[in-house]
């Protein structure tokens, strides 16, 4: 049966109601449950999982709610004290005495936060393009996290970020490195002198990471948000990125990562990039490039770009050497022929789906309604962070229950050989993903052994030995559990085709000079991006775990314990705003 609970006026950012509702679905009792928001949009969400009841029509857009899909209603008051410990643990935060003060109005949070260059947003998405524009109208660079943003809003942001010299990161912009702090979902990496801009969240945290492998640092990566690049938008952050990184005397070496952009974008990129005077390494996944040029090389993979970036660093020469990459003999069934890749990161997912394509010679695109970046014949590479799966429920980052869902059906399935995964380490990740994963793991390899099959597993972790969690110990537990673990996922797909005889051969590529287009604009950093650079101070609005992180390593941060005005009525919301701005001008008349 289903159970109703609605907290009236206990707003909670979505990150606390992820965490929860992973907590409250470990209860005794509970077949399942959905924590949202009230909101119009969020109702919808509980129809479609048919957690759906009359009681949800009273929530608004500031009270929690809780369906609970129970057999005995003797579980309530467990679940409800659960909640309340929960609830109360949260409030206190991780701050301690040295937090700073939050604030609940955007007034105070500016007079709180008044040296703050950098406003990371992360509020529902309805209802974020109002607060980045009073963020930017502010004077402020924004970090976007929020998604479902219309696409219309975010060019007309990009551009007016762009006219007043300020960057708009994102929206939907879930990695970044300002001076050292991490931001939003991002790694613990090594400060160095290699400057990052890219449109892809997950794609940074491989890059990053591998560059802190080979001995390399970050000074500052830029997210861009994953539409940065399409025509529509047309790489305004992007091209802002790169010219500040490009007069920014702590970066050498300049990557730029994003899946294929629009021709027109990527033609009007490059001829940008070939104007500068440092080294560039590009990477658009998805194209398998041929040749390098003068300063600007082009890699294939995530780890390529990683390697190229630290051997320019390094003034080391570039060289097209591909490693031989060590796999175990493993006899298979008559049956077993296909991989299977279930990931929580989406570019990580795309570049296993495009090495196996090669790799197999496999044609056509597949059908992403069902997150699937790869699907031909038994042959499938998931993205379990797509919005058909995280839609009224955590992140697979955070939540490790749709993967192991997916990897006890392919243990049920003969025609499967090989199993790949990820584990992605760093803030706002799972404490323990691989003891999670392990169990599962472990009992799908005993099931297919049993039936006379062996199944493999071969996976990657994206992170570094500085992370809140321990890399050593979770590799550590996924090889106890039988998982082959690679140092990139560039390796762990090679050596599952490996495993199944299939080698990819690099393309040798030679410096090539290029006819192309002059870019014609004359682009500058502003003085407000070149001092982005050397920030410590941010304005938090929304998620306050992305404010403990900005604590924890050595940033200031003012807390916006942002709630929706009006109700969260959009247009009311459009019209007082509009009714601020129009006073604010008459009174400087």
């Amino acid at each position: 049966m289903l159970h109703t609970i609605i907290k009236s006026n206990s707003y909670q950012d979505s990150i606390v109601l992820m965490l929860l509702t992973n907590k409250i679905n470990t209860v005794e009792g509970v077949n399942n449950v959905s924590i949202m928001m009230g909101t119009p949009a969020n109702k919808d969400i509980f129809k479609t999982g048919g957690l759906y009841t009359p009681e949800l029509e009273k929530a608004t857009s500031n009270d929690m709610a809780v369906v609970l899909d129970i057999a005995d209603e003797d579980v309530i008051d467990n679940v409800m004290k659960e909640i309340d410990v929960f609830l109360a643990e949260q409030a206190k935060g991780t701050g301690g005495g040295d937090a700073e003060e939050s604030a609940r109005t955007w007034d105070k949070a500016l007079a709180l936060g008044k040296d703050a260059s950098v406003a990371l947003i992360s509020i529902p998405g309805t209802h974020a393009a109002l607060e980045i524009e009073r963020a930017l109208d502010e004077g402020k660079h924004v970090f976007c996290f929020s998604d479902n943003i219309a696409i219309e809003d975010e060019k007309r942001l990009k551009q007016k970020a762009h006219e007043k010299g300020l960057l708009l990161m994102g929206p939907d912009c879930g990695t970044g490195i300002i001076n050292g702090i991490p931001l939003a979902f991002t790694n613990v990496v090594r400060t160095g002198k290699i400057g990052i801009v890219g449109a892809s969240g997950t794609g940074i945290q491989e890059v990053s990471t591998i560059i802190h492998k080979l001995g390399g640092g970050v000074t500052n990566a830029i997210g861009t948000g994953g539409r940065d690049l399409k025509e529509a938008i047309g790489g305004i952050t992007l091209m802002d990125g790169i010219v500040t990184l490009e007069k920014d005397p702590n970066t050498d070496v300049i990557v730029v990562i994003s899946k294929p952009p629009a021709p027109v974008v990527k033609e009007k990129v490059l001829a940008l990039l070939r104007k500068g005077s440092k080294p560039v390494v590009t990477i658009f996944l998805g194209e398998k490039p041929e040749y390098h040029e003068n300063n600007l090389y082009h890699a294939y993979t995530l780890e390529e770009t990683a390697k190229i970036a630290v051997k320019l660093l390094n003034k080391e020469t570039i060289t097209n050497e591909q490693e031989e990459i060590e796999i175990p003999t493993v006899k298979f069934s008559e049956n077993q022929k296909y991989i299977k890749g279930f990931y929580s990161g989406g570019t990580l997912a795309n570049e296993a789906a495009m090495l196996i394509k090669e790799g197999l010679q496999l044609s056509g695109d597949a059908d992403k309604k069902e997150g699937y970046i790869l699907k031909n014949e038994g042959y499938e590479v998931l993205d379990l962070g797509d919005d058909i799966y995280t839609q009224g429920r955590p992140h697979p980052m955070i939540d490790p229950g749709k993967r192991i869902e997916m990897i006890k059906a392919a243990s049920d399935d003969p025609e499967t050989a090989i199993v790949l995964l990820d584990i992605v380490l760093g803030y706002g990740s799972h404490a323990d993903m691989a003891s999670e994963l392990a169990p599962a793991i472990k009992e799908a390899k005993e099931k297919a052994s049993a039936a006379g099959r062996e199944l493999v597993f071969v996976g990657t972790i994206v992170g570094t030995d500085v992370d809140p969690q321990d890399i050593n110990a979770q590799r550590q537990i996924l090889e106890d559990a039988g998982v082959i673990v690679k140092m990139s996922n560039n390796q762990a797909v090679r050596a599952a085709l490996a495993i199944l005889g299939i080698t990819i051969t690099d393309v040798a590529k030679q410096i090539k000079e290029i006819d192309a287009p002059v870019f014609m604009e004359e682009l500058s950093p502003s003085q407000a991006m070149l001092d982005m650079l050397h920030t410590k101070e941010f304005l938090n609005i929304g998620l306050k775990s992305f404010a403990e992180t900005i604590r924890e390593t050595g940033g200031k941060v003012t807390q916006f314990d942002w709630r929706p005005m009006a109700g969260g009525n959009i247009v009311l919301q459009k019209a007082l705003y509009f009714l601020k701005n129009y006073d604010a001008k008459q009174e400087t008349k």
